[in-house]
């Protein structure tokens, strides 16, 4: 069994797979190519374009009062400033104060380059207002992509319109990009001409930590124009298939729909979420990573690293890091952790909770999919796939595989029914929880999809096998799966994703290059679903569309 378990795992369980030849990466941008048409915001002419005015107005270092984090009756771990009174320092004005606009002066375009501000430690603000035209050199302007960048000596912050966008692992697209980069932030991806835009820069003088003796201008300032949106690889278009096996399918997905890829160059993505401000997230646990993915500039950045283990010994794993996400109602990111064998959740304020990191005195195994109920229950899948040596190995505590329930603080087993499950999903009205089960001691006897009847108390009840795939010859794992609005089930199984009506009736297939692990529902109305693929990332528009979970 040992034997069997060395030679054949790597080719049995893909998900397992540590590849060679993939690394991880830092941040992308995937999408390189020049624009239609530019003004050059530097020059006169560039600027007359867009009838970009500019303005400047130093930004003063203040004395001000503050609190220190807590204590209070209302902070008992020290997070927030409801303790004594203190002195520090703020930046006037900002962008919200009413008196923001007053000390602005008029400067021309070819002015940017002038030094600004007090030097050393030091910031300035900048403003354009512009207007889009109706035509820019040949472009016909409207519905085009306008996308403003500047880049400051040494960092900038952009605020359009009075708004920035900011997030973990976000670098550029308004918050600071890095020194001396560029920072750009697309003002709309549906031009008409008239539109009006108001863009505050803040730009600062640095690196702080060595302050250099010099101030602060523009180095660069343009607004460019795509007239079909931003680029993209013309080769990661229609690369999948979608096959009909009954005509129902063609009421789920649409006969002109294409599946694209949208990322690539990870090692095992796994476990994707929609955020509700606008981005999905998606583990790659061979690199203990969380990534995020940006569809409105197709940019990939880090936004958790060491997501799943931080212990000595990580070299013994195959997938230590994050798998199986989630987003609640309030916001916070819940995730299934393989190495460190735990859910937790991150608090929005930063702190850590460990929801449930054993049962009985006993480690879980490897927990690995995730489902909350709309009630905010938690329900999650925990197989021994993310240990070094599976159901082998000595850290094993658990004598079985279970799927658990988190309700109202309270943990509990609700199956140990299956050897392997894995991937979790509720029907639409939530009677039912589906499990995907696939158990490596016995790969072509457990290839199968359980339903349960969920019980008021959340508690399961009456497992059956719902669909059977131990007829199909391929040694690939049951993995992820979804549930549409309508009840279809997307399951990962052999060969492809698997579309099941309500009723277990096999609908028809997608495939992908690469065979899906996972996925989730995305873009604003959720009619996008999103595949994690092995070393790449895919996406298809499905008309029934599916529920977030933070709603």
């Amino acid at each position: 069994m040992e034997k069997f378990t060395n030679i054949k795992m790597r080719m049995l369980f893909p998900s397992l797979l540590i590849s060679a030849f993939a690394m991880a990466q830092e941040t992308r941008q995937l999408t390189v190519e020049k624009p239609t048409a530019i003004a050059d915001l530097k020059t006169t002419e560039g600027a007359a374009l867009v009838d970009a005015k500019w303005f400047v107005q130093p930004a003063h270092i203040q004395e001000t009062s503050f609190k220190s984090p807590g204590p209070s009756s209302k902070d008992p771990l020290l997070l927030y400033p409801t303790g004594m009174t203190i002195s520090t320092h703020t930046i006037h004005p900002q962008i919200s104060a009413a008196d923001f606009d007053k000390n602005f002066i008029a400067i021309k375009p070819i002015d940017l380059e002038m030094r600004e501000g007090m030097g050393l430690v030091s910031t300035v603000w900048f403003k354009t207002e512009l207007t889009i035209p109706a035509t820019i050199g040949k472009l016909n302007t409207a519905g085009s992509t306008a996308v403003f960048e500047i880049t400051v000596d040494d960092y900038s912050e952009i605020w359009v319109n009075g708004k920035q966008m900011h997030g973990f692992g976000q670098s550029g697209n308004g918050v600071i990009s890095g020194y001396n980069t560029r920072n750009r932030v697309i003002l709309t991806d549906n031009a008409k001409p008239g539109d009006h835009f108001s863009i505050a820069i803040l730009g600062i003088n640095g690196p702080l930590g060595m302050i250099p003796d010099n101030y602060i201008w523009v180095r660069n300032a343009v607004v460019d124009f795509y007239k079909d949106g931003l680029p993209s690889n013309a080769a990661w278009k229609n690369v999948g298939k979608i096959s009909v096996i009954d005509e129902q399918l063609n009421h789920i997905i649409s006969k002109d729909a294409t599946i694209d890829k949208v990322a690539d160059g990870f090692q095992f993505t796994e476990g994707p979420v929609w955020h509700p401000d606008g981005y999905l997230l998606f583990s790659d646990p061979n690199t203990n990573t969380i990534y995020r993915y940006n569809p409105k500039n197709n940019n990939v950045t880090v936004y958790m690293s060491h997501s799943g283990y931080t212990g000595a010994d990580i070299g013994e794993y195959g997938q230590p890091g994050s798998n199986g996400l989630a987003i609640d109602k309030e916001g916070r990111l819940i995730v299934d952790q393989h190495g460190n064998r735990r859910v937790v959740r991150y608090e929005k304020k930063g702190p850590l909770t460990v929801l449930a990191d054993k049962i009985d005195g006993k480690r879980f195994n490897s927990p690995n999919d995730i489902v909350l109920k709309s009630d905010g229950t938690i329900y999650f899948t925990d197989p021994p796939y993310g240990l070094p040596k599976f159901f082998n190995d000595a850290r094993k505590e658990l004598d079985y595989s279970g799927v658990f329930m988190i309700k109202d603080g309270k943990l509990n087993v609700v199956s140990k029914d299956l050897g392997g499950p894995n991937g979790i999903a509720f029907s639409p009205d939530e009677k039912y929880l589906y499990v995907t089960n696939w158990d490596i001691r016995d790969i072509h006897h457990t290839k199968t999809l359980w339903r349960y009847e969920v019980q008021q108390d959340g508690s399961l009840k009456n497992g059956k096998i719902f669909f059977d795939w131990n007829l199909t010859e391929d040694d690939e794992a049951l993995d992820g799966m979804k549930v549409d609005k309508e009840g279809n089930l997307f399951v990962s199984a052999p060969g492809g994703v698997w579309i099941l009506s309500a009723e277990g009736k096999l609908l028809g297939k997608i495939t992908t290059p690469e065979r899906a692990a996972n996925m989730a529902w995305g873009d604003e109305d959720g009619k996008t679903l999103y595949l994690t693929a092995h070393s790449s990332l895919y996406k298809i528009r499905v008309e029934t569309g599916g529920r977030f979970c933070w709603q």
